[in-house]
């Protein structure tokens, strides 16, 4: 019995030293992680200052130039404010110049009316009205566009007809059914045209004069 006794106290006192041993190992590791630790810190703090200072200038320079786009697109606001504040009330105001230009009309074909000297003296206030109007509108840089015998242009013009005229080269604007107009060099609205087209006896002239320039 004191054999085993012994052996026992033995055994626990084995398994204590190992416990130990282990106990002891852990600690270095710790002291070594934690001495690893304090030196990549020290290490980062003497790095630190360097990296603080550039991060710092690029943020002020992503934050100036920050302000400088927004400055530009302030200032590009306020010119076109400036410049095109009226472009929406001046597009709605052109229809007042249709209207009068509906009225003159729809008077000048009227049958009772005509060769009368009421009409006269109507048409010629309409007429004073719609001077007063495109003057007041050229003050605000506001002018109609010029379309009868010019070439027809995309940008201002919008066809919406074909005329066989074989006066004119193909595509030469000869009627004008609705005036545009630009401010300044903003389109207001397009004006709407007849264009010219050649005849089909003038179309079939010119392909045999083609034909004989390409045979010789």
């Amino acid at each position: 019995m004191d054999k085993e006794q012994e052996t026992s106290k033995q055994e626990n006192l084995a398994s204590k030293n190992k416990d130990t041993k282990i106990d002891e190992e852990n600690d270095n590791d710790k002291e070594l992680s934690s001495e690893k630790e304090s030196q990549s810190a020290s290490e980062k703090k003497e790095i630190a200052p360097e990296e603080i200072i550039k991060e710092l200038e690029d943020k002020l320079a992503r934050a100036f130039a920050e302000m400088e786009n927004q400055r530009r697109r302030f200032e590009k606001e306020k010119d076109e404010a400036y410049e095109y504040g009226g472009f929406a009330f001046a597009k709605e105001t052109l229809n007042l110049l249709d209207n009068l230009q509906r009225s003159k009309f729809s008077l000048e074909n009227d049958e009772k009316l005509k060769n009368t000297d009421a009409l006269k003296k109507i048409l010629e206030h309409l007429e004073i009205i719609n001077k007063d109007m495109l003057n007041i509108f050229k003050k605000n840089h506001i002018e109609p566009i010029e379309s009868i015998n010019k070439k027809l242009d995309p940008n201002l013009h919008q066809a919406m007809m074909e005329i066989e005229d074989d006066s004119k080269d193909q595509g030469t604007i000869v009627q004008e059914i609705q005036k545009g107009f630009l401010m300044r060099d903003r389109l207001l609205r397009p004006s709407l045209v007849g264009v010219s087209k050649k005849s089909e006896e003038k179309k079939h002239v010119q392909k045999e004069e083609n034909d004989k320039k390409q045979a010789k």
